[in-house]
């Protein structure tokens, strides 16, 4: 398991962290696979009741490392059959057992879209959430665009995913998709005795409601795989070749040229 990605045991939960603070916790393809290692011994190991997403440092995530991107980390690079970015999507979109999160600081990208597979989601007073992926000429992901209007309206989400503006915790509130905004040096305490009363709930009645609760599970993940082909696309484009420089070279991608 990946060392940038923190794997803690508290008792009966799960605690995945984002461990690069360096790097704005941008998440490379081997962080991915330990992610999704965490979720598959989450779901095989029935004393864990509960995953809980946090990080190290001022930033929930940054989302992908665009240079990591860049060099193909969109291919397979562990013994799986799926990569280990596909692995962590599927893993959060499945997951039987409930997942929480804990966003101290500003999410990016796939750091806001995971947040949609959560069942519980705490934000500090400092967090902020962006998805730009049209600004960088991709497509949304992780399910984003069949959750994200559902939960928010289409508007909204069209805000986000569209627009691709960045909001604050309180906005994040009014979407839907954060349950309660606490101050930035209360956040850990508070998302943990959250996740501590869940997990000494019944773990066969809180599978259960979860189950009832998403009833549109397979659809989602229908439709992630769905994203995953045009995102996959998107990744060889000449839009994401103009995009990605851009991004690296820090000045704003010029696509009056393509088509």
């Amino acid at each position: 398991m990946s060392d940038l990605i923190s794997h803690k045991r508290d008792g009966a939960i799960l605690r995945l962290g984002f461990n690069r603070p360096d790097k704005k916790n941008a998440i490379t393809a081997a962080m991915y696979a330990a992610l999704a290692d965490g979720l598959d011994e989450a779901a095989s190991d029935p004393s864990i009741r509960v995953v809980l997403f946090e990080s190290v440092g001022d930033i929930f995530t940054a989302g992908n490392d665009i240079p990591d991107f860049m060099a193909g980390a969109a291919n397979p690079t562990d013994t799986h059959d799926l990569p280990p970015v596909a692995r962590f999507l599927i893993g959060i979109a499945s997951a039987e057992k409930p997942l929480i999160a804990a966003v101290q600081g500003p999410a990016v990208g796939v750091g806001v879209t995971m947040l949609f597979h959560c069942d519980l989601v705490y934000a500090s007073t400092a967090a902020t959430f962006h998805t730009p992926f049209v600004d960088l000429a991709l497509v949304p992901e992780a399910a984003s665009s069949f959750l994200l209007p559902r939960m928010a309206g289409h508007q909204r989400a069209a805000e986000m995913l569209l627009a691709a503006k960045k909001i604050d915790a309180g906005r994040a509130y009014e979407f839907g998709f954060v349950n309660e905004v606490v101050e930035q040096g209360e956040l850990e305490a508070h998302a943990m005795s959250q996740v501590q009363a869940l997990s000494e709930k019944a773990p066969r009645s809180v599978h259960l409601t979860k189950m009832l609760m998403k009833p549109h599970r397979e659809e989602a993940i229908a439709h992630l795989q769905k994203e995953s082909e045009h995102f996959a696309a998107q990744l060889k484009s000449p839009e994401f070749q103009e995009a990605g420089m851009a991004f690296m070279q820090k000045r704003k991608p010029d696509f009056s040229k393509l088509g």
